[in-house]
C-alpha cells in the first residue's frame, strides 16, 4: 500500500511505503494422557498429527482423534486401533480444496466399514474427532466420548452421545411429548445406540459449519473413562491451567482423586490456541 504525498517544488511526487498490518495467525498447543484404570488392559486409541509443526498446521491442517474400544467385545483394542488408522490414511490424501466438514463425516463411515469388515462384528469402538484448519474447527463423533471447547469462562459439550437415553429423548421430541425422563429412567439408559464396527451404523454426530477458534481456546476429546468421571466444573477448572501439560496433570491427579472401583481406559487429547 502505498501514500502519495504532496509534490516537491522541482522535483517529482514522492512514494512513501506504509507498513502492512498482518493479523497474527493462531499457533496450538497439544498434549495427552492415558491410563488404563482398573482394566486388564488398554483398548482406548488415539492419534494427533501436526500438533507441533506450525508450517504443517498451516499447509495441511491438524488432526485429532480418540477412539474408545468398546470393552465388553472381543477386539475392543483391534477395533480401536483400526478407526484410527483408517482415519490417519484418509487425512494424509485428503483435498485440503474440498468440504471438510463433510470429508470428516465420510472419513468416519469408511473407518466404520473397516471396522466392521475386518472384524465382522466381533468389535466396536467409539470416536471424537476434530480437524484444526485455516483458524476453525471441524468436528465429528460417535457413540460416548466427549469433544468439549472451553472459551473465557464457559465451557461447551461440543458433541451428543448415541445412547439410549438421548435416543428415546429425541423420539419423544418427534412425537411431541417432549418427556426426557423416560430415557433416563431406562435401565439401559448408558448403552450404545451407534459405534463403528456394528452392523447398519448409519449415524454420525458431526458439525454443518466449520467454529471459528480464537486465542485462548481450549479443546478436549476424551473417552468416557475421562468425560464419565469427571463432572463439568472439574473439567473446566483443569482446562483453566495455563500449559497443556498441567491441564493433563489435573485430570490425572481428579481421576485419581474418584478412585472409582471400576474405573474404565482413560484417554484425554488438549489442544490449546494462541498466537
Amino acid at each position: 500500500m502505498f501514500n502519495f504525498g504532496k509534490k516537491q517544488k522541482g522535483g517529482p511526487v514522492q512514494a512513501v511505503q506504509s507498513p502492512v498490518h498482518r493479523r497474527r495467525k493462531l499457533t496450538y498447543q497439544a498434549a495427552n494422557l492415558q491410563g488404563i484404570g482398573s482394566r486388564d488392559r488398554q483398548e482406548d486409541s488415539f492419534t494427533i498429527i501436526n500438533a507441533f509443526d506450525v508450517t504443517e498446521i498451516m499447509e495441511k491442517g491438524l488432526l485429532f482423534a480418540v477412539c474408545d474400544g468398546m470393552g465388553g467385545m472381543k477386539n475392543g483394542k483391534l477395533a480401536s486401533e483400526t478407526a484410527v488408522a483408517s482415519l490417519r490414511n484418509a487425512f494424509a490424501s485428503m483435498d485440503r480444496n474440498q468440504d471438510m466438514a463433510g470429508w470428516l463425516k465420510e472419513s468416519i463411515y469408511l473407518a466404520a466399514g473397516e471396522v466392521e469388515k475386518n472384524l465382522d462384528g466381533d468389535g466396536g469402538s467409539t470416536i471424537a474427532a476434530g480437524i484444526v484448519y485455516d483458524e476453525k474447527l471441524y468436528y465429528a463423533s460417535v457413540g460416548d466420548s466427549f469433544l468439549y471447547l472451553k472459551r473465557g469462562s464457559g465451557l461447551y459439550r461440543l458433541n451428543r452421545e448415541h445412547n439410549l437415553r438421548n435416543q428415546m429423548y429425541l423420539e419423544s421430541i418427534r412425537l411431541g411429548t417432549m418427556n426426557p425422563q423416560e430415557g433416563r429412567e431406562a435401565s439401559e439408559a448408558a448403552a450404545l445406540t451407534q459405534f463403528l464396527g456394528m452392523k447398519g451404523f448409519d449415524d454420525v454426530d458431526c458439525s454443518v459449519r466449520p467454529l471459528p477458534l480464537k486465542e485462548g481456546d481450549v479443546l478436549l476429546a476424551c473417552s468416557d473413562g475421562v468425560g464419565g468421571v469427571m463432572d463439568e466444573d472439574e473439567i473446566k477448572n483443569s482446562l483453566s491451567l495455563m500449559s497443556v501439560q498441567a491441564m493433563c496433570g489435573q485430570i490425572e491427579q481428579k481421576i485419581a482423586a474418584h478412585a472409582k472401583t471400576n474405573q474404565d481406559n482413560y484417554t484425554a487429547l488438549i489442544v490449546k490456541c494462541l498466537y
